[in-house]
């Protein structure tokens, strides 16, 4: 074979593995879209993820209103409709009595559009179409209109309704994210910061700066799992924070360090050396010199290096799984019984594990793929911005 020959057929290979490599991510890609992008509503993305039951009581207009609609409950104020057989408010007037409903603690509690009524006092309408007196069913509308009769015809000052809040949404597990990625960066960034200083600026080579370097190096490589392990033994048990978000962002900030440190030393290292000689030639300290002159350099490099730390927080399942819980709801604490909270990956895994729901798993892929884009092309302005503006 000639050397030309060897030369086409080593581009040839090298030309197949990136177009292999394309063609693997558009597959996997295009998979999590169409398989997931059915379960993208408006309900998928407002909704909380349980359904939400509460009884409340509430007065009537002091006037019966005329509505448009003849589905239209005048003493409410309300427009009913039918969705998969429940009936739901279709519409609500802006001072319908139902919007300063108080539920059974006493507390104010405001009933929106899309809310399931499934009954008014007495009354039940929970479930598909009733019968009719010859035991057939009803329609739709005759359903519909035996309802919107039955709550008009209703005498009191006040009424008690039960009403269903429908989940099937993303929110919980939306918000205990942003929770986790707030408080694992606020815990490891300065922390991974000052430790990439120490190393760049102040430690001296020898045996316990190769000994720190050989363990930032393997605590890359562990997988997170060991992590998650740990943090369940020693947050979780041992400092009885339970399956907590703290707990979590605690485990998590751990597996961020080695990214945040070596990032930032990159960052460091990249400060031409006369930036620190000048400065301290004229008379600046050493601290003055690492806070005033070093550090503002290199904030690209460590916004950067944060902004990849919250991809990895935004991916990351094993070390949460066993540390801040599987429960989809938002965390009211950061330990204890109410503190615990699945984020969107736990949610997808744990979607496919117990309920076997391909459609819900991969239309919160598909959420966490545009998370991923945007941290991405956000780390990208960043840097180009600052850049910029260093070299003006």
């Amino acid at each position: 074979m000639s050397r030309k020959q060897k030369d086409a057929l080593l581009k040839g290979v090298i030309y197949g593995c990136a177009g292999f490599t394309v063609v693997i991510l558009a597959v996997i890609i295009g998979f999590i879209v169409i398989k997931g992008l059915p379960g993208i509503t408006p309900e998928f993305l407002t909704h909380q993820y349980e359904d939400k039951t509460t009884y409340v009581t509430t007065g009537a207009y002091v006037e019966m209103q005329e509505g448009s609609d003849e589905n239209y409950v005048g003493n409410m104020g309300i427009t009913l409709g039918l969705k998969d057989g429940k009936v739901v408010i279709d519409a609500i007037d802006k001072y319908s009595p139902l919007k300063h409903a108080v539920d059974g603690t006493g507390e104010e509690y405001e009933v929106k559009k899309g809310d399931q009524i499934t009954k008014f006092q007495d009354y039940d309408i929970d479930g598909s179409y009733k019968e009719n007196v010859s035991g057939g069913k009803l329609t739709e509308e005759e359903f519909l209109a035996e309802v919107r009769s039955t709550m008009e015809a209703a005498e009191g000052t006040s009424f008690k309704v039960k009403v269903v809040r429908p989940g099937g949404g993303i929110v919980p597990m939306a918000v205990t994210t942003v929770y986790m990625i707030v408080l694992s960066i606020l815990i490891a960034a300065p922390i991974g910061i000052l430790a990439a200083v120490y190393l760049i600026e102040y430690a001296k080579p020898g045996k316990l700066m190769t000994l720190i370097q050989f363990a930032i190096e393997n605590l890359a490589g562990i997988p997170s799992i060991i992590y998650g392990l740990f943090g369940s033994v020693f947050f979780v048990s041992t400092l009885k924070f339970g399956y907590s978000i703290l707990a979590g962002a605690m485990t998590v900030s751990i597996i961020l360090l080695p990214t945040i440190i070596t990032t930032t030393e990159e960052a460091l290292k990249a400060i031409p050396r006369g930036y620190r000689e000048s400065s301290l030639g004229l008379g600046a300290t050493k601290l003055q010199t690492i806070s005033r002159v070093v550090l503002p350099n290199a904030v690209p490099g460590i916004l950067v290096a944060v902004l990849l730390s919250i991809g990895r927080v935004v991916g990351e399942s094993a070390a949460l799984l066993l540390t801040a819980g599987t429960v989809a709801q938002i965390p009211k604490a950061l330990i204890g019984n109410s503190a615990s909270g699945a984020t969107l990956t736990i949610k997808a895994y744990t979607l496919m594990k117990e309920e076997n729901d391909l459609t819900t798993a991969c239309a919160i892929g598909i959420i966490l793929l545009l998370i991923i884009i945007l941290i991405n092309a956000a780390s990208k302005w960043v840097t180009k911005r600052l850049l910029e503006r260093q070299g003006k």
